[in-house]
């Protein structure tokens, strides 16, 4: 399956768009960097084991191979040291990070988005198809409201499962 058809794996590529939006150019060139070590040449740990979840790797037999031999140095995944490590694309890559878990890679992410200077946040808004910028409280109630009624829908769900289920 394409990776991009998998939601968690795209939810985490249009994460890293959607940070961009309005953010400097120097940031705009870190997240860019991230998004090459992550989502082109992501690996994880899985079962003690490395894997590689980043498109470029699983599209390429000869750079998976050489990601998780023993050749290139392997980091662990952390976005501060990983949004300023040159990479380059002609040839197999000599450093890449390796996260606990794919879970794990996404959550520094986040946590490391959120420090950005950008002075509002940005949503994708599936309904509509469009980007929203949260930038009023009254946008921002509104939406919790709505996120609201999406909770009580499905903890109905899951009551009314468990009834039927056990």
């Amino acid at each position: 399956m394409p990776l991009l058809a998998d939601p968690s794996f795209a939810q985490f590529s249009q994460e890293i768009g959607l940070a961009s939006l309005g953010a400097s150019d120097e940031e705009i060139e870190k997240l860019s960097t991230v998004y090459w070590f992550t989502v082109e040449f992501g690996l994880c740990k899985e079962h003690g084991e490395v894997k590689a979840y980043g498109a470029g790797l699983l599209s390429s037999y000869g750079e998976l191979l050489h990601a998780i031999s023993e050749k290139p140095e392997h980091r662990p995944f952390d976005p501060i040291s990983t949004a300023v490590q040159p990479y380059q694309d002609q040839e197999y890559q000599p450093i890449y990070y390796v996260a606990e878990s794919f879970e794990d890679a996404k959550e520094k992410v986040r946590r490391w988005v959120s420090t950005m200077s950008r002075p509002y946040e940005v949503r994708f808004n599936p309904y509509t198809q469009r980007v929203e910028i949260l930038d009023s409280v009254d946008q921002m109630e509104n939406l919790m409201s709505q996120l609201n009624l999406e909770m009580l829908h499905l903890n109905t769900a899951v009551n009314k499962l468990r009834q039927t289920f056990g």
